[in-house]
């Protein structure tokens, strides 16, 4: 059987909100029930945990055999363009029998402008 995980990136904060926010929005995403994707986990770049190697090899003890790793990141910076890459490629040269796919960041998706705008025009304050 295919188990496919996504596997939610973040920077990772010293506040434990902007942690905690950051895991709240896995949990969303994983309650909108998408068929192509079995569970939904999230790890940090730094400064929280599950840091990324802990995330890929907690999805690889909850039964993924596929993990698809999702960059929450806004701007394709030294940690999208390097580090995280580098921890990708570290865990797959451990674990050949997983396929990791790396997506493009969030900054670099279409429908961000569209998003933004929703995000805009339904704040009544902003537009007042």
């Amino acid at each position: 059987m295919n188990t496919r995980m996504l596997l939610i990136i973040a920077h990772g904060s010293r506040r434990q909100t902007s942690n905690d926010e950051v895991r709240e929005l896995g949990e969303r995403i994983r309650r909108l029930n998408t068929p192509a994707i079995d569970e939904v986990r999230v790890a940090f770049l730094e400064l929280a945990k599950p840091d990324i190697p802990e995330g890929l090899a907690q999805c690889v003890a909850d039964g993924a055999n596929e993990i698809v790793v999702f960059p929450y990141f806004l701007a394709a910076g030294t940690h999208v363009a390097t580090d995280i890459p580098e921890e990708i490629d570290a865990f797959c040269a451990s674990h050949p029998q997983i396929k990791v796919t790396l997506t493009p960041h969030l900054g670099a998706s279409a429908t961000l402008p569209q998003a933004i705008l929703e995000v805009v025009m339904a704040d009544e304050n902003a537009l007042a």
